[in-house]
C-alpha cells in the first residue's frame, strides 16, 4: 500500500469570494427567496396550481423542497403531505428539481385525485 493510502483525507476549504462576489450571492438569495414566499402565499389563496409548478418549475423553484411546497397548498399538512410522498417513493427532502419523470408524473396525478 502507499503512504497516501494510510494518510487521512485533507479537507479543501471553499475558494475565498470576493465581498461583491458575496454580495451577489446574497442578493440573488434574498430574491429566490421572496419569491418563493410569494409562490406559496399565491398556492395557499388558490391562485396557482400545484400541478403546473411541478410539471413546468420556474427556475427559482428548481432547488425548493417537494415537502415545503406541498406544505403550502390548501387541506395538505405534514400527514398527507408525507403519505403522498411515501406513495410516489420520494424522499421528503427531494428538491423539485431533482425528482424524475416518473416521480414528477406519478405525484401530480396523486394531487389530481
Amino acid at each position: 500500500m502507499s503512504p497516501a493510502a494510510n494518510s487521512p483525507t485533507k479537507h479543501t476549504a471553499a475558494p475565498e469570494r470576493s465581498l461583491n462576489q458575496r454580495m451577489d450571492a446574497l442578493q440573488k438569495a434574498n430574491v429566490i427567496r421572496t419569491r418563493r414566499a410569494q409562490l406559496k402565499r399565491d398556492l395557499k389563496a388558490g391562485r396557482v396550481s400545484i400541478h403546473q409548478l411541478l410539471l413546468e418549475p420556474p427556475e427559482f423553484l428548481e432547488t425548493a423542497k417537494v415537502f415545503d411546497m406541498l406544505l403550502a397548498v390548501p387541506k395538505y399538512g405534514r400527514v398527507k403531505a408525507n403519505k403522498i410522498l411515501q406513495t410516489c417513493r420520494i424522499s421528503p427532502s427531494k428538491t423539485i428539481g431533482g425528482l424524475s419523470d416518473r416521480q414528477r408524473a406519478e405525484l401530480v396525478s396523486m394531487l389530481r385525485k
